[in-house]
C-alpha cells in the first residue's frame, strides 16, 4: 500500500515536471516572446499564441508582420490570409510602431480589396515604416494565355484603383503575369508614392508588345525585371536608383535607356540573345557613372555585349566599376575578350569568369556561333588595382592557362586566383543525359597535377607567385580524363 502511494506521487511529480516543460516558452518575458514570434512567419507565430492564454495577446504586440505562404497553400487558404491580415492590423496596438508588413496574396479582386482596405486602415491609424505586397496569379505563368494576362492587368488596375491609400504608403511590390498599357506602369509609380522596390516578372505592353515603357519615380532604389515583353525601358528619371535586374528581355529589342540614374551602383542582364543583337556598354552606362558591380549572364549562348577599346571606354564611363561577373559562358567560347575589362576598368578589384559545363536538355545552346574576336590594343598592359581573379569551369589546357598568366601578367597587386571545375546541375547528371554528349572534364584533381599546373602558369611571371594560385572542388562532378601537362 505505501509502495503504490510513493509510486503515485512520483508520476504525479513527473507528470507535474512535463507540464512545467511543456509551459516553459510562455514563462518568458514578452519582449524575448515577440523576439522569437518575430522570427517566424505571423501565422505560425498566430497558432503558438493559441496554445497559451499567457501569450494570447502578443499578436497586438507584434512589430513585424510576414505572411508568405507558399503557391499550394496559399490557393486554398488566400481568403484566411485576408481574413489574419484584417484581424491582425485591426487589433494591434497603435503605439507600438510596425516596422515591416508583408503579405502574399492571390489576385482575387474581393480578396484583394479587403486586404487593401486593411493596410488603408493601419497606414491612417498607426506608424508603418515598411510594407510590402507580393501579388500572385490564380494561373501559373508557364501555363498563363495572352487573354489571362490581360485579365489580370484588369483586375490588378482595378484593386489599384479601389485601395489608392494603401499603395501609396507601400514600399515594395512585387507583380507577375500581366499585360500592362502605355500608361498603366507610370500610373502605378505615381499611386506608389514610397515605392522603394518595384519587381516584375513576365510582365508586358500586351498588344502594344512594341512600346516603350517611360519610368520615373523620386524615391525607386531597386528595379527587378524578369521575361520582360517591352521593347526598351527608359529610366527617365530615377534619382536614388541603386539596384537593377534585367533578365531575359526580347532578343531583338535594346533593352535599356539610362537617362538619369546618378546612384545605380549594380547593374545585373541576362540574355540568351538568339538575335545578332549587341549591346554597347559606352552607349548604354554612358549617363551611370556610379556603377561599381557588373553583372552579365550569357545563358550559354553567343555573347551579346561587345568588346571596345579603352579609348571608346575611358572613365568616366566605367571608372568607378570594381567587380565583374561574366556568367554562363558557353564550354569552347575563347574567354579572351573578357581582358578588354582591365583596359577599360581601371579601378577594378575582382573578376569572376563562369563557363558552362551544363550538357543536360534544359541547357542545350542554340547559337552555332561561338567566339567573339578581340586583341589587347595595349602592347604591354598593367592594372594596378585588380586583386581577385575566379574562374568556374577551369579545365587544364592552353586556352585556360594562358588567359590565367595573361591576367597575372599584366596585374600588378594580384592576391588570389581561384579555380574551380565547371557548375554542373544535378539534372546534368541524371539518367536522362546521353553520356555521349558529356564533355569529360579535365579540371586537375590530384595535389601532383595542382603542383603542375601552377608552376606551369606562373613560369617566368614577375608580377605574382605561384601561391596565389588555389583550385577548389566543384559541387557535381562530371566525368574527367586524366592528362599530363
Amino acid at each position: 500500500m505505501k509502495l503504490n502511494r510513493v509510486r503515485r506521487r512520483r508520476r504525479d511529480l513527473q507528470k507535474a515536471a512535463a507540464d512545467e516543460d511543456r509551459d516553459r516558452l510562455s514563462k518568458l518575458p514578452n519582449d524575448l516572446l515577440l523576439n522569437i514570434l518575430e522570427r517566424v512567419d505571423t501565422l505560425d507565430a498566430l497558432r503558438a499564441c493559441i496554445l497559451s492564454k499567457r501569450m494570447w495577446n502578443l499578436p497586438t504586440m507584434l512589430s513585424q508582420i510576414v505572411i508568405l505562404l507558399g503557391p499550394r497553400d496559399l490557393f486554398r487558404m488566400n481568403g484566411s490570409v485576408a481574413d489574419v491580415t484584417d484581424k491582425i492590423l485591426r487589433t494591434r496596438s497603435p503605439q507600438i510602431t510596425l516596422c515591416k508588413l508583408k503579405v502574399r496574396f492571390i489576385l482575387r479582386l474581393d480578396d484583394c480589396l479587403y486586404i487593401g482596405k486593411s493596410v488603408s486602415f493601419a497606414m491612417a491609424t498607426q506608424k508603418l515604416d515598411a510594407a510590402e505586397f507580393e501579388i500572385s496569379t490564380q494561373t501559373s505563368s508557364d501555363r498563363c494565355t495572352k487573354a489571362d494576362f490581360l485579365r489580370y492587368a484588369k483586375q490588378f488596375k482595378r484593386f489599384l484603383g479601389g485601395c489608392p491609400d494603401a499603395f501609396a504608403g507601400l514600399t515594395r511590390l512585387h507583380l507577375q503575369n500581366m499585360s500592362f498599357r502605355e500608361p498603366d506602369i507610370p500610373n502605378i509609380l505615381c499611386t506608389c508614392k514610397r515605392l522603394e522596390s518595384l519587381r516584375l516578372f513576365q510582365c508586358d505592353a500586351g498588344i502594344n508588345s512594341d512600346s516603350v515603357v517611360k519610368v520615373e519615380h523620386a524615391r525607386l532604389v531597386e528595379l527587378d525585371i524578369t521575361f520582360a515583353g517591352f521593347m526598351t525601358m527608359e529610366l527617365n528619371f530615377l534619382p536614388k536608383l541603386e539596384h537593377l535586374t534585367y533578365d531575359n528581355w526580347p532578343c531583338d529589342q535594346n533593352p535599356l535607356v539610362l537617362d538619369f540614374v546618378p546612384q545605380l551602383s549594380k547593374l545585373n542582364l541576362t540574355n540568351s540573345a538568339l538575335s545578332d543583337k549587341t549591346i554597347v556598354l559606352r552607349h548604354l552606362l554612358a549617363s551611370a557613372p556610379s556603377i561599381s558591380d557588373l553583372h552579365l549572364d550569357f545563358q550559354n549562348e553567343k555573347i551579346w555585349v561587345q568588346p571596345e577599346r579603352p579609348k571608346l571606354l575611358a572613365p568616366p564611363v566605367l571608372d568607378k566599376l570594381r567587380i565583374v561577373n561574366f556568367d554562363n559562358l558557353r564550354e569552347g567560347c575563347d574567354i579572351g575578350w573578357t581582358i578588354f575589362i582591365l583596359e577599360a576598368a581601371p579601378s577594378l578589384q575582382e573578376l569572376c569568369v563562369t563557363v558552362s559545363g551544363h550538357r543536360c536538355p534544359m541547357n542545350r545552346t542554340f547559337s552555332e556561333e561561338t567566339d567573339v574576336k578581340w586583341e589587347t590594343s595595349v602592347a604591354d598592359l598593367k592594372h594596378k588595382n585588380l586583386s581577385k581573379l575566379t574562374i568556374h569551369g577551369f579545365q587544364s589546357d592552353n586556352s585556360f592557362t594562358g588567359y590565367v598568366r595573361r591576367i597575372m601578367e599584366a596585374s600588378m597587386n594580384l592576391k588570389e586566383v581561384s579555380l574551380h571545375d565547371w557548375k554542373v546541375c544535378k539534372r546534368c547528371t541524371g539518367p536522362k543525359v546521353n553520356t555521349e554528349d558529356v564533355c569529360l572534364s579535365r579540371y586537375p584533381r590530384t595535389s601532383e597535377e595542382k603542383c603542375l599546373l601552377r608552376k606551369k602558369i606562373s613560369e617566368g611571371l614577375m608580377m605574382a607567385s605561384p601561391a596565389v594560385i588555389h583550385f577548389a572542388p566543384p559541387c557535381f562532378i562530371l566525368p574527367r580524363v586524366v592528362k599530363s601537362f
